[in-house]
């Protein structure tokens, strides 16, 4: 029997972020998980190289790729609904890990292992959960950055709640990041180069 894996991946292009907000230009999941999987990354190098740290950068990249994909079986969830009060955001939790196990068990058994932690995190991998959790976060922000350079003001408040949701977070390598590279974002494309 084949493997439907892959063909579901594939369908993350047809998932919509921020389905409540008037977009000036629409965002799909694999958009966005493409944009977290190069900031995890680059975060990753960032705590290597400058806060000491023996990090896999390239299984933070990975986990990164996958972080959203049970949106394709759950859909993208606005963030004010998911995290409501508890009981929805455990609810919510659960429907996310079994949405996780549903898309595991499309790949052949001898496979499956290999995927695992990309999904869930394994022994040892906390700090890239939250470096990618960082990304994502980094992400979001961009995408509000982008928003209100195309004149759109509709991301003005999420982007105060994930300005601040980043500084809660309080990583070194998150700090160098938006110092170093977050600013460049401002600019338009004569600028950049």
């Amino acid at each position: 029997m084949g493997s439907h894996f892959f063909a579901m991946m594939s369908r993350m292009r047809y998932i919509e972020r921020w389905a409540l907000m008037r977009n000036a230009y629409s965002e799909n999941i694999s958009e966005h998980s493409l944009e977290v999987s190069m900031i995890a990354h680059a975060l990753t190098i960032i705590s290597n190289k400058r806060c000491g740290n023996q990090l896999d950068a390239s299984k933070a990249a990975l986990i990164a790729l996958y972080h959203d994909a049970t949106e394709i079986i759950t859909g993208d969830m606005p963030t004010p609904i998911k995290y409501y009060n508890r009981d929805i955001e455990g609810a919510f939790k659960q429907i996310e890990e079994n949405a996780a196990n549903k898309l595991l068990h499309m790949l052949p058994e001898d496979l499956r292992d290999e995927y695992t932690d990309l999904f869930f995190p394994a022994g040892g991998d906390e700090y890239l959960w939250k470096l990618v959790k960082a990304a994502d976060r980094i992400s979001a922000l961009i995408k509000c950055i982008e928003e209100k350079k195309a004149g759109n003001y509709e991301f003005e408040s999420a982007k105060a709640t994930i300005e601040s949701s980043i500084a809660e977070m309080n990583l070194p390598e998150v700090t160098i990041f938006m110092t170093e590279f977050l600013p460049s974002y401002f600019k338009t494309l004569d600028e950049l180069q």
